[in-house]
């Protein structure tokens, strides 16, 4: 069953993603898929170059060529494809406001909410989607880790 962590309370979720992410990978060497809609996926991938040299981690949309997809260790999805049709199932990265399409097919969904009220409302809805069908959640409220 996918595990499944909920980190809310967020002030900037692009950001967090990409620190995430590169975490992720470079720490754990997992891959990575980010879903999310296009305004969000802009972002992450700008804050992905704007790494350091060092910390660069390598990423393409999902579209991207077959070859492009299959080697790189982030693949940016846009909300609503199934990213699970994707080649990386270890860990899915949700910014999105809906419950990605294919996610009980990964090992791992990291669900990230914002600190804005509206984000805040839908994530209830989508933690109530996964507890409904009785996955076990791990929340992480930064408002409580930041005080």
């Amino acid at each position: 069953m996918t595990e499944i962590g909920f980190h809310f309370n967020l002030p900037d979720k692009a950001n967090y993603a990409c620190r995430l992410v590169r975490k992720a990978v470079s720490v754990r060497g997992l891959r990575v898929v980010v879903v999310g809609e296009p305004q969000m996926l802009e972002a992450v991938d700008a804050a992905l170059w704007q790494l350091s040299p060092c910390d660069f981690i390598a990423h393409c949309r999902g579209d991207a060529q077959p070859h492009v997809v299959a080697r790189s260790p982030v693949i940016l999805c846009v909300e609503g494809l199934d990213a699970a049709a994707l080649a990386h199932r270890e860990m899915l990265v949700n910014l999105g406001p809906t419950v990605p399409v294919g996610f009980e097919r990964f090992e791992r969904l990291v669900d990230i909410v914002s600190n804005e009220a509206d984000d805040r409302q839908i994530g209830r809805s989508r933690w109530r989607h996964y507890a409904d069908r009785g996955y076990s959640i791990q929340p992480h409220d930064f408002a409580r880790s930041a005080s």
